[in-house]
């Protein structure tokens, strides 16, 4: 399933990766660097490297509403970078205009997945996040469809909402080629 909302002819200057926490937003965008030659950043490796600190560290510290105000700092930063593809975190959409200044400057795809794909994702991780932390079984998944519940109409504001299951990165690429032309 691909969903293409106002897609037109654009010259296509940055992708922006956007989803639930373990989407695989990251490993994609590291994929479509590569095929793409296009440099990719994460978003939370950007905050992080710009704060000194984790973010859930800085969360702890200053709190949800700063965090939110200093991550939309670091997007309207990536906002002035051609060619690249962001992976956003799983919150940024959902704050402020986030969405809408992503979609004013380039590409937005909505990487969806199933609540029980992210929770075999997220209930098997090495790396342990914050908000998942400690969570496993039924109160992963209720903690994930509350989550996706409030989150998923911000998503759905995406250029292009894609079945993140059954595409591969050759059908993400088609999809870029698709919505306009690439910046040479």
């Amino acid at each position: 399933m691909v969903v293409a909302h106002d897609i037109f002819e654009m010259e296509i200057k940055r992708v922006f990766l956007i989803g639930f926490m373990g989407s695989g937003k990251s490993t994609l965008g590291r994929r479509l660097s590569t095929e793409m030659g296009w440099p990719f950043s994460d978003l939370d490796d950007l905050f992080e490297k710009k704060y000194q600190t984790t973010i859930e560290n800085y969360f702890k510290t200053f709190g949800e509403e700063a965090f939110r105000k200093a991550e939309q700092q670091v997007l309207q930063e990536v906002l002035n970078e051609d060619k690249i593809i962001i992976a956003t975190g799983g919150g940024t959409p959902c704050f402020y205009d986030n969405m809408e200044q992503m979609n004013a400057h380039g590409l937005s795809i909505y990487l969806k997945l199933s609540v029980n794909t992210l929770a075999q994702r997220l209930g098997g991780r090495r790396q342990v996040r914050p908000l998942v932390k400690g969570k496993s079984g039924e109160e992963l998944i209720n903690f994930i469809t509350e989550k996706l519940a409030e989150r998923e109409h911000h998503y759905e504001k995406a250029n292009v909402v894609v079945d993140a299951e059954v595409l591969g990165v050759e059908g993400y690429i088609k999809i870029i080629e698709a919505s306009g032309s690439l910046m040479e």
